[in-house]
């Protein structure tokens, strides 16, 4: 039976990640699973009306998403208990002038967001992802909206250059320019061009050629930012012209499919496993600890989780960890149920915030690379982040609180510190903790090749997260009560 659980559990996360190519898939995969489940969407630009034992969530420009369930026997003033993750991760995203015309070649202009190990991208079947801005007019009335997009099919390539170009390749490594070299290519000038013509001279019917003009009305674009060729395909898939198309945020994508892998079927290999497997995790816990009548029923506190965007960049945005959503949130839901201006101060003191991003694995030909007492393995469960240099929002208080729930669930769980050689990485916590002054731990699921086009973890560290999660909601507030620091 738990085996089955495990499956069932992966390959719910497979369908996550596969719906998934961009931030904003994510979060609308996640409103879709929300919705399903019974949470009910809030806007920001409004009102809220709030009833203990519901289920409610939100989003901010579509890339992040907060969700939360309110106990039945909560009160103004009661804690948060609260998973935070991030929806983005490293990659190439589209200039606002994308065209690039070089060598006869119809190049597709990208910047680089995050710290990708940007060499994985070359040789990759790649296509783009994103939303679109679409000009929409119904009866004289012109309106604006945004759409997201996917094309399926490899439509770009980064190629690498031919070692006999490149004789020192093999003894000084692969080099190249991010500006220069790590650009797609989508077509041939000449093939671009006859597409171009054929657009302009309209389809060939029962012998006869259609007229130009009105093909060009069609399948035209006045826009000169981008190759006509992707907005064609762009238009295609939103069912609009391609003067329709006023702005996007798109981003190039590997098109191969995230799957279960290894000789022992024991590896999911995708792309963007830091952070979605977080993010799925959390998301499918909260969805599950509040999915019977009863869940909530001696609940005291609020069960939230919160996506976030931007973190591969510093979550320094509107969206981002560092932007007030998190605390707006708490801070409307503490207003809905009292008045006291003290309240949110002590429900802040109440609150506990894990902050779920991925760690380290050890890496079988890179040992050297981690302190010798702390070596995260590959189905070793969530691995407990620490640093004394507050890089990671750690401490011996909430270390106890996960290890308990841990202990309690017979789930394995890890240590992690950096070498004191090696710079160390930040999350969400540091930011959280400090903005908001909420208790916080740090955790995350172990992998290996973070930040590549194609990662790898393992299927029981995904099992091993979402029960993890799934009791760190069902039973917090009672732990919480256990123990008392500052009196």
């Amino acid at each position: 039976m738990a085996k089955q659980q495990s499956y069932d559990v992966v390959s719910d996360f497979i369908d996550f990640l596969n719906a998934s190519p961009t931030a904003f898939h994510a979060v609308d995969e996640a409103k879709k699973r929300l919705k399903s489940a019974g949470f009910q969407q809030l806007s920001e630009r409004e009102l809220w009306d709030l009833q203990p034992g519901h289920k409610y969530f939100f989003t901010r420009n579509h890339s992040t998403v907060v969700a939360f369930a309110v106990g039945k026997k909560y009160v103004a003033g009661n804690g948060f208990y609260i998973i935070g993750a991030h929806t983005d991760s490293p990659c190439l995203k589209l200039k606002p002038v994308s065209k690039v015309v070089k060598g006869g070649i119809l190049e597709v202009g990208v910047q680089i967001y995050g710290g990708g190990l940007w060499h994985t991208w070359f040789d990759r079947d790649l296509t783009v992802a994103g939303r679109v801005i679409v000009r929409e007019e119904n009866a004289g009335s012109v309106s604006y909206s945004h759409h997201l997009v996917r094309i399926e099919e490899p439509i770009m390539r980064i190629p690498t250059l031919a070692i006999h170009l490149d004789r020192t390749v093999s003894s000084d490594g692969f080099k190249f320019n991010n500006e220069t070299h790590l650009i797609p290519i989508l077509a041939t000038s000449l093939k671009g061009e006859l597409n171009k013509l054929s657009s302009e001279n309209g389809p060939v019917e029962n012998g006869n050629q259609t007229d130009g003009n009105k093909a060009i009305d069609k399948t035209g674009t006045t826009n000169t930012k981008h190759h006509l060729l992707l907005l064609q395909l762009l238009a295609s898939k939103l069912g609009c012209e391609p003067d329709d198309i006023y702005d996007f945020e798109l981003q190039a994508c590997d098109t191969q499919p995230s799957t279960v892998g290894g000789a022992a079927r024991e590896f999911i290999f995708s792309g963007r496993l830091d952070n979605l497997c977080m993010s799925f995790c959390s998301l499918k816990a909260l969805i599950d600890a509040t999915s019977s009548e009863s869940s909530l029923e001696e609940e005291t506190g609020v069960r939230m989780v919160a996506l976030f965007d931007h973190e591969e960049v510093g979550s320094a945005s509107a969206q981002g960890a560092g932007s007030p959503v998190m605390l707006n949130a708490v801070t409307r839901v503490t207003n809905t149920f009292g008045t006291n201006p003290n309240l949110l101060e002590k429900a802040a003191q109440r609150s506990y915030l894990v902050s779920a991003d991925m760690a380290h694995a050890l890496h079988p030909n890179y040992m050297e690379k981690h302190e010798a007492n702390h070596q995260p393995k590959l189905h070793g469960g969530l691995v407990i982040k620490n640093n004394a240099n507050q890089r990671y929002a750690t401490n011996a208080v909430t270390s106890f609180y996960f290890r308990e729930i841990a202990t309690k669930h017979n789930l394995p769980v890890q240590d992690f510190v950096v070498r004191n050689d090696m710079s160390c990485g930040s999350t969400i916590g540091p930011i959280l903790a400090s903005g908001v002054g909420i208790r916080t731990v740090d955790v995350g699921a172990p992998q290996l090749s973070m930040h590549s086009i194609r990662e790898i973890c393992a299927v029981d560290d995904v099992k091993y997260s979402y029960e993890h999660f799934k009791a760190f909601y069902q039973e917090f507030s009672h732990l919480d009560g256990k123990m008392v620091v500052d009196i």
